[in-house]
């Protein structure tokens, strides 16, 4: 996740489930009508139109990189919050709303896994006020913040509650050791290597300061003297269950499951590791995916879907890349806006959205990162095509948000359409899911096989 700076003294909030809170309530019924424009939450605040609200549901999503509360109300409600130390502990006031059975509910949702929740605490503070105390395993820093209602949601109460400390991702790759090497020779580098005549035995070739060892090359295979990092993003996950079949299957859960299988076969490789920007089901938003996998300096980005059509009859498998001249097709296009949505749908905070990052994204998105990954999306269609049907026989382009690292190229893969009966029950076949993590690597190798990796300076190894 993005950094951010711990918080050093307790810090209290106050805010509304709005997004436009006025800096402080108007003194009477009318000076509350000009001001509000008849403001149905604000008119919940005054003893004239005071009712009680009521919780619609309660969720809990932890993570190794968050854990996120969500609290889903009929209405929009003030709140406050504050963070107290010496037990760490984060404490959420709610005005106008009674303590509920669902509300109670929260304190069985905390599981003893969760890597910053030790427990909640729920009662009726004061009058028509609830208080809710969370207790930490650790310092963290909340951002609370409200969502308008959008799909299947009402309005929603958020708490992230990130580490102050977050772990670097960089050091979880060092489990698999890189070869310590700089230098990734391009396929003419390993054709003049061959040409050269072997050294006799008796010689010793020169020490060099550049000396790095090397990767023997089989006929035909590329020479790769370091390790290549691949990104793996399933889709969706946490508040955005993505597609959900007719038979109740969540795409979200089909994706983590099978980016998973890929990743324990890219791992498996001798000069290759990944990562996921999720590992778990929770909420990640499109442009920190990308920042993560900038951040530990991927050489491929592979977005996993299972795709949903209006008609159940849709199947097959695609390859989509970035365009920057439009859509190749209305299907295209709409699917890129259906993904482009997830945010809206997982919820963002649009109080500490990276701003800078959107615009860079959207700013160097260049040809080349484009023209490589058409040319990845053709070697992986390719290894698709021979364990499912393909719904388009060629890459896709539109403007998918996720696809948007300027220097990393990128692809989205539709596994298959889960609307479609059949294909759902494929891929919730475990059988099936590993054919298709298979298919995955091996449009991944073949794609390097031909497009070599480039070399990364030692300095930009370290960053």
């Amino acid at each position: 996740m993005s950094e951010r700076t711990p918080r050093t003294t307790p810090s209290v909030c106050a805010a509304t489930l709005s997004p436009a809170t006025p800096p402080s309530f108007p003194h009477s019924r009318r000076d509350f009508l000009r001001a509000s424009s008849g403001s149905l939450l604000l008119a919940a605040t005054s003893p004239l139109f005071a009712q009680s609200a009521s919780i619609v549901a309660v969720r809990i999503w932890p993570a190794r990189d968050y854990t996120r509360v969500t609290l889903e109300l009929e209405a929009p409600l003030k709140y406050t919050h504050q963070v107290l130390k010496n037990p760490e502990r984060l404490v959420l006031d709610i005005e106008d709303l009674e303590l509920s059975g669902k509300l109670k509910d929260i304190v069985s949702k905390v599981a003893a896994n969760d890597p910053y929740v030790g427990g909640v605490r729920a009662g009726q503070f004061k009058a028509r006020v609830v208080r809710l105390v969370f207790d930490l395993k650790t310092e963290i820093n909340p951002q609370v913040f409200a969502l308008k209602p959008v799909g299947e949601y009402g309005h929603r109460l958020v708490l992230d509650l990130y580490p102050a400390n977050p772990a670097d991702p960089l050091l979880a790759l060092l489990d698999k050791k890189e070869i310590p090497s700089d230098m990734v020779p391009r396929a003419d580098d390993a054709a003049q290597a061959k040409s050269e005549p072997e050294p006799k035995a008796q010689e010793k070739p020169e020490a060099s300061a550049r000396s790095e060892p090397r990767v023997d090359a089989k006929p035909g295979k590329p020479v790769v003297t370091r390790l290549v990092t691949i990104a793996l993003d399933p889709g969706h996950g946490g508040e955005d269950p993505g597609a959900v079949g007719r038979r109740g299957t969540f795409e979200k859960n089909v994706t983590l499951a099978v980016a998973r299988r890929l990743k324990e076969k890219i791992d498996a490789e001798p000069n290759m590791r990944s990562m996921l920007t999720r590992d778990a089901d929770f909420f990640v938003p499109l442009g920190v995916r990308v920042q993560k996998a900038r951040r530990v300096q991927a050489d491929l980005f592979v977005s996993i879907h299972a795709d949903a059509w209006i008609k159940p009859s849709a199947r097959g498998s695609s390859v989509f890349a970035l365009s920057e001249k439009g859509a190749t097709s209305s299907a295209a296009g709409w699917l890129a806006k259906k993904e482009n949505d997830a945010d809206l749908i997982g919820g963002v905070n649009l109080g500490t959205h990276d701003k800078d990052l959107a615009r860079v994204l959207l700013d160097l998105s260049t040809t080349a990162q484009i023209n490589d990954s058409l040319k990845l999306g053709r070697a992986v269609l390719a290894e698709l095509g021979s364990i499912n049907e393909l719904h388009k026989a060629h890459v896709e382009q539109a403007g998918f948000a996720v696809l948007k690292a300027p220097d990393i190229p990128s692809i989205l893969i539709e596994t298959a359409f889960i609307s479609n009966p059949e294909e759902e029950k494929k891929l919730v076949d475990e059988a099936y899911q590993e054919k298709m993590a298979q298919s995955i690597l091996k449009g991944i190798k073949a794609y390097f096989s031909k497009n070599p990796p480039l070399a990364k300076s030692r300095l930009a190894a370290l960053e």
